[in-house]
């Protein structure tokens, strides 16, 4: 079986390194090869993104073109010449922005199958249901490696004292050397007896926000302790008026993640309310 013929492109001033680089491992895995990377950016993004380009075998397209969705428009007209040229199976475009649904609508009429990869926190419902396939990636923030401190170096206890004594024996002569003296028994002493103190009352759970609230009253599955779909949730949140038309769920979910959880990670599609999430 001939493997599929992939194409991916980037809109990088859109995503984080740490996604395109998530995303070609994505595809790698998924499809076992990536014949085409392209990644559409401005200057500063080019330099920014430069080393990853480089290890991920990315060619940087710069726009030098200052107008509004110039780099949109750059990759839009690029997708369709090389969909003409290449003829590919797959075309990935790596962006959380929902302007580029004509484009994908187009490249479908093509014959090609089109897959989304988006930048979780950054992508909008709308967006998801425009591609034949849709992944969320979370963008995942390096840590500071921690300093080993110096290790200090400690004497065993009672070594500088055995230390001492041994010395001391060895200069004394022989005839000197008298019995050691049976150690002095120590007087007892009583232990008052302690009582335990009370254990510190627990605080009170911190109260629920009042839009938690409005949305669970439009939400009664969560409050139930059920899951429900993401998009049942934005219909209803957008009609209560909680949900703007173009905001996205998975980012209000996301304000209160004390409360909400959403599965599955990474790629989320149900909600459901956390173990004491409405309060107590």
């Amino acid at each position: 079986m001939t493997p599929d013929r992939v194409m991916l492109l980037i809109d990088a001033d859109n995503v984080s390194a740490d996604v395109i680089e998530q995303a070609v491992a994505h595809l790698l895995e998924a499809h076992g090869a990536l014949h085409v990377r392209r990644a559409y950016c401005t200057a500063d993004s080019a330099l920014k993104h430069q080393a990853a380009f480089r290890r991920l075998s990315i060619k940087p397209m710069v726009n030098l073109s200052t107008g509004k969705n110039s780099t949109d428009i750059a990759l839009a007209v690029d997708a369709i010449d090389l969909v003409l040229a290449e003829r590919p199976d797959v075309v990935a475009i790596a962006s959380s922005d929902s302007d580029f649904a004509p484009l994908v609508a187009r490249l479908r009429e093509k014959g090609c199958r089109v897959v989304g990869i988006g930048q979780e926190g950054k992508t909008g419902d709308e967006t998801l249901q425009v591609y034949d396939e849709f992944t969320v990636l979370a963008h995942r923030k390096t840590r500071a490696a921690a300093v080993p401190r110096p290790a200090r170096k400690t004497t065993p206890r009672g070594s500088a004292k055995a230390a001492v004594k041994t010395a001391a024996r060895s200069l004394a002569p022989e005839d000197d050397a008298t019995p050691a003296k049976p150690p002095a028994r120590k007087a007892a002493t009583r232990r008052k007896a302690t009582v335990p103190a009370a254990p510190a009352a627990a605080p009170p759970p911190p109260p629920v926000p009042e839009k938690v609230q409005q949305m669970l009253a439009q939400l009664p599955e969560l409050a139930r302790g059920g899951t429900l779909e993401l998009r049942v949730a934005s219909v209803r949140l957008r009609e209560a008026g909680l949900l703007s038309r173009s905001g996205s769920s998975t980012k209000l979910f996301g304000q209160f993640a004390d409360r909400f959880e959403l599965l599955p990670p990474g790629q989320p599609n149900h909600v459901r309310l956390r173990p004491g999430g409405a309060g107590g």
